[in-house]
């Protein structure tokens, strides 16, 4: 946490907000400010006093591989009486609002009863940051980059008709699709280090005043609110059947449906007038799926102790680039991961010791970005598995991950009922060429002989 100043500011709280399966708010003392947490100046704006109440708010996402994408978050809540923000650094608020109450020069920042809150873009002035500010809204999630998932601001606000302690703000929303925000519940104050960590400190959570106590706020996330059509689809395919199992018809949309746009392959996209602030809808290539991601599993290769996988992540949106893109794999041979090319791995033990599940993604400045469909609108990667004793076989379609998603959004798999099979004449057909030979070669010696 930096130690910006701020305008006479008595008492601090903070409002962290933590994105997760479930979204967290915290209300705190940072440690810059603990020796005014327990006094209350006022300054005066235009002969009046009014007393400022300096409050931190923190947005961390706690998921290990669905993140926040452009254009970012949008954090908004309810005053419950005539509150306003006087200033704020880190972020913004998306409208002024009608501050006629007030008069002189000197204004709030906001005056709405529903303020939204943006994060500042990356190259913000200096005196309008404060720490994990200015990435546009936009977070990583924890496994991915550990540096980039959470953001904070900070902000005065004030009573605009008296001098009495603002309260609680109620009916918090993050402005993305899919997300569910509670009601704020107090919690144990949070202890900060200070002096290299020789010492510890906590804010003031024995106070009735709302900004001396830490506060949560959790969100959970629904795929079914977030779209009410899959984003992604599964292909599959294998060295030992020449069939190549698509994506399953209609997995997002159906070719023809009206709402259903696309561009027919080999075609130019029509010029788009796309939203600033809001995610474009997307425009995909037409095919029976009509999804803007495709994922394809080509088992590749079979050697004495391993086996090779080719993955291929293909996007057909022509409007949309993925950064920072991650795919979560289901099988239970990733247990015996050896090699992995060109994609970052790392497990993920989300059932306790039980070790089948994986995340791919980008290597930075190579192909941590997916760009939009056409020639270098795909990335892949090649992995090299043991084969296990025991549970490794190519029979039954074992070979196919069992779940898959894209940027922690399911993808619709083929029904394993038209999975590839292992031919039942596989072994003879790897001898047949030989076998022909020596019956030809034993043919004509009868033939010579005779």
């Amino acid at each position: 946490m930096s130690n910006y100043p701020f305008i006479q500011a008595l008492i601090s709280c903070i409002l962290g907000l933590a994105i997760m399966k479930k979204l967290q708010i915290s209300s705190e003392c940072p440690k810059q400010l603990l020796k005014s947490w327990d006094r209350i100046t006022s300054t005066k704006f235009s002969s009046e006093t009014v007393i400022l109440f300096q409050v931190r708010l923190t947005i961390v996402n706690y998921q290990l591989f669905r993140h926040v994408e452009l254009p970012g978050w949008k954090l908004s809540w309810i005053w419950p009486g005539d509150e306003v923000i006087w200033n704020i650094l880190g972020a913004e608020a998306t409208e002024q609002g009608d501050c006629s109450a007030f008069k002189g020069k000197l204004l709030p920042h906001c005056c709405e009863k529903e303020p939204v809150i943006i994060d500042l873009l990356p190259g913000a002035p200096y005196n309008k940051q404060v720490a994990n500010c200015c990435k546009g809204g936009v977070l990583s999630c924890m496994m991915q980059d550990p540096g980039k998932y959470l953001a904070a601001f900070q902000m005065h606000i004030g009573s605009a008709s008296d001098s009495s302690v603002p309260r609680l703000p109620q009916r918090f929303t993050l402005g993305l699709p899919g997300y569910t925000c509670g009601e704020p519940f107090k919690v144990p104050p949070t202890k900060f280090f200070e002096d290299q960590g020789r010492r510890r400190t906590q804010a003031l959570g024995n106070s009735n005043i709302v900004c001396r106590a830490t506060w949560n706020v959790t969100c959970s996330y629904s795929q079914f609110r977030a779209s009410s059509a899959p984003t992604c689809c599964v292909s599959l395919s294998a060295f030992y059947n020449k069939t190549i199992i698509p994506c399953p018809k209609c997995s997002c949309a159906c070719n023809g449906e009206d709402r259903a746009e696309c561009v027919k392959p080999g075609k130019l996209p029509p010029v788009l007038q796309l939203e600033h602030n809001e995610p474009p809808k997307p425009v995909v290539q037409c095919s029976d799926h009509m999804c803007p991601i495709r994922v394809h599993w080509h088992v590749k290769l079979s050697y004495t102790q391993y086996w090779r996988v080719k993955i291929t992540v293909t996007n057909l949106n022509y409007v949309k680039n993925y950064s920072e893109w991650n795919l979560v794999v289901l099988h239970p041979n990733l247990r015996s991961v050896t090699q992995v090319f060109s994609f970052n791995y790392k497990p993920l033990n989300v059932y306790g010791d039980i070790n089948d599940t994986g995340m791919f993604y980008g290597i930075q400045y190579y192909n941590d970005m997916l760009l939009q469909t056409g020639e270098s609108g795909n990335v892949q990667t090649e992995m090299l598995l043991h084969k296990d004793p025991g549970i490794f076989t190519f029979k039954e379609g074992w070979a196919f991950p069992r779940k898959i998603s894209f940027n922690g959004e399911e993808c619709v798999m083929p029904s394993p009922d038209d999975y590839p099979r292992l031919p039942n004449t596989a072994h003879f057909d790897a001898q047949a060429p030989s076998v022909i030979i020596l019956l030809l070669v034993l043919l004509l010696t009868v033939t010579v002989f005779s």
